[in-house]
């Protein structure tokens, strides 16, 4: 029996900066968790928050020792995602690549 791949990737980057934030929330955390919303041009954009607990239906992923939970409602916008951290000079942060993206603002 073949396993499914994970709706999505977690870069080493990523999962350090996870690490990271986690360890300075000062609370147990089971890790965080990603959704989307609408806004903006392209329709939609991801939202990331801590995760006290799994949520009944959110799908679970463990990569490069992190643990993504993924909203019921995201799941099917983020398949093949790949979450990656990207520290430049003027600005840092999560960066989303999507194959599926249609188009992006900006």
């Amino acid at each position: 029996m073949n396993a499914l791949p994970p709706p999505m990737t977690v870069t080493d980057a990523a999962a350090d900066r996870v690490r990271a934030l986690i360890a300075s929330r000062g609370k147990e955390t089971l890790g965080v968790r990603i959704g989307v919303r609408t806004k903006g041009c392209s329709g939609m954009s991801y939202t990331l928050e801590f995760a006290d607990e799994k949520g009944e239906f959110d799908e679970m992923i463990e990569q490069n020792g992190v643990t993504i939970l993924i909203d019921p409602k995201a799941t099917m916008f983020i398949i093949g995602t790949e979450m990656d951290y990207v520290e430049e000079k003027l600005e840092s942060g999560f960066v989303f690549r999507n194959p599926n993206e249609k188009g992006r603002c900006g």
